[in-house]
């Protein structure tokens, strides 16, 4: 996932000028500290961690622990679990977004997605006109006018 072709989608003004201070590795995946990008990107819905007393973020989408099952029973059944949008990792929060790239990658589906729904739309409306009107009617009836047998008198 590279997460700086989308980051125009991301950022809140059309300014081109976005520089990040620091990308930080943890745990093998890259993060940044969300006071160092909150203000040049829009990263609500994307789940924020604790690491070394920094609020950061994830860059790109991290892989599923091998144990963990999508959709499997919790232990406590009062727990309610959340799932990442766009890879379905189990979130902490009811946040839409386990990293940056995950977000990136749901809104370029999304867009896709509404693109395709407004094609199609407007491909019905043109072709609404143009197909002949079908009849209700039977035109060729199976059956005639019944006739009956002249009464024999």
């Amino acid at each position: 996932m590279h997460t700086h072709i989308y980051i125009s989608l991301l950022t809140q003004s059309n300014s081109l000028s976005l520089t990040l201070r620091q990308i930080r590795r943890s745990s093998y995946h890259d993060v940044v500290r969300v006071s160092e990008i909150e203000n040049a990107l829009d990263i609500r819905g994307v789940q924020t961690y604790v690491i070394n007393s920094a609020r950061v973020l994830f860059l790109n989408e991290r892989p599923q622990p091998k144990n963990s099952s999508h959709g499997a029973a919790s232990s406590t059944p009062k727990t309610m679990s959340y799932f990442c949008e766009t890879c379905c990792r189990t979130l902490l929060d009811p946040f839409r977004f386990c990293s940056l790239g995950c977000k990136v990658e749901g809104m370029r589906k999304n867009k896709e997605e509404e693109e395709e729904r407004l094609r199609k739309e407007r491909q019905q409306e043109t072709h609404k006109g143009t197909h002949p009107p079908t009849h209700t009617s039977n035109s060729r009836r199976r059956k005639g006018i019944p006739h009956r047998a002249p009464f024999a008198s």
